[in-house]
């Protein structure tokens, strides 16, 4: 009896640390209610009624508020429990190239950072005259993440993020006409997690859910990719490719962006990840720098990281998803 009481203390302790990795964040002004954007940008649902597959995250309702760390001398708000999914259209600002971006926030598919890695994001890619689409996808727990807690990694049982992700370029697709946009022309940019599920989307060819309408029949395949700083890549020992990503033969051309010092997901992810592209033939680029740690995103430092986004923009010309010269 005391075996077999202590193994289930155990494994008891065990779950409940684990559970502990998608506690609430320590947030400065906490509002009760849904994150919402500025009013020019176009905000809408991702599913027609409920997301498939019974979401655990949904227990909570959504908040959000500004987290106490800073980046670049601010602080950033930080997006918690969302069960209802969204997609915000900002639509190119100047001369349009006809280029979509579909911007996937970080935040260790635990939260969402949605404006050091979402609106500030679209802020530079619009004024580029590239529309950007800011995707709230589901947290917590819609992809792997490392539990500090119990130092273990998690899986979901479904793959909540990615059904979103395949959401939203169905969706663009789907309403091309209607939002201005040219259907051959989407990419995805995400950072950290959302790097994650930037390679997570860019291979796999078939959709996670089962359709529910029109847009589902529609390729949820990228045309382009940049993933930066992403992680959920690497696996131990040398450099090994997580198998749940296999690389397909449709991946679509991929930049990868990284810090040598990054304390958060290890620059061996983007290595790993750059070299398994190559090795099955995809295009792929990948820029790595000494300094610049973990969540640069776009905001401005004295590091030479901070040009990356130069590198993308020269990068989607040469991809021919931009015209030389652009904005």
């Amino acid at each position: 009896m005391n075996k077999w009481f202590g193994l289930w203390l155990v494994q008891l302790t065990w779950m409940t640390l684990c559970a502990a990795s998608a506690r609430a964040e320590d947030l400065v002004d906490r509002q009760n209610r849904a994150w919402q954007p500025a009013a020019q940008a176009v905000q809408m649902p991702l599913w027609p009624n409920d997301p498939p597959s019974r979401f655990p995250g949904a227990a909570k309702n959504e908040t959000y508020g500004t987290g106490k760390k800073q980046i670049a001398g601010r602080s950033f708000t930080i997006v918690e429990h969302v069960s209802r999914p969204t997609m915000t259209v900002y639509h190119a600002q100047g001369k349009d190239t006809g280029n979509t971006i579909v911007v996937f926030p970080g935040g260790g598919y635990r939260v969402l950072a949605i404006d050091l890695e979402g609106t500030e994001v679209c802020d530079w890619l619009t004024a580029k005259g590239i529309t950007c689409v800011l995707l709230k996808y589901r947290v917590p727990g819609s992809g792997p993440y490392w539990s500090d807690e119990c130092n273990c990694r998690r899986i979901p049982d479904q793959p909540y993020a990615l059904q979103d992700a395949q959401r939203a370029l169905g969706l663009l697709r789907a309403r091309a006409t209607e939002l201005g946009i040219n259907p051959r022309k989407i990419g995805v940019l995400g950072f950290s997690a959302g790097g994650h599920l930037v390679a997570d989307i860019s291979n796999h060819e078939q959709r996670s859910y089962r359709p529910v309408d029109a847009a589902d029949l529609q390729s949820s395949r990228p045309d382009f990719a940049i993933a930066v700083y992403p992680g959920h890549l690497w696996k131990k020992p040398g450099l090994t490719l997580t198998p749940s990503i296999k690389i397909a033969a449709t991946c679509p051309p991929t930049l990868i962006i990284h810090a040598g010092d990054d304390p958060v997901d290890d620059v061996r992810h983007s290595v790993t990840y750059y070299l398994a592209l190559q090795q099955a033939g995809i295009a792929a680029e990948m820029h790595l720098y000494a300094k610049g740690g973990h969540a640069f995103s776009v905001r401005g430092t004295s590091d030479p990281i901070t040009h990356w986004s130069d590198l993308a923009e020269k990068w989607m010309v040469s991809i021919g998803m931009m015209a030389s010269g652009a904005n």
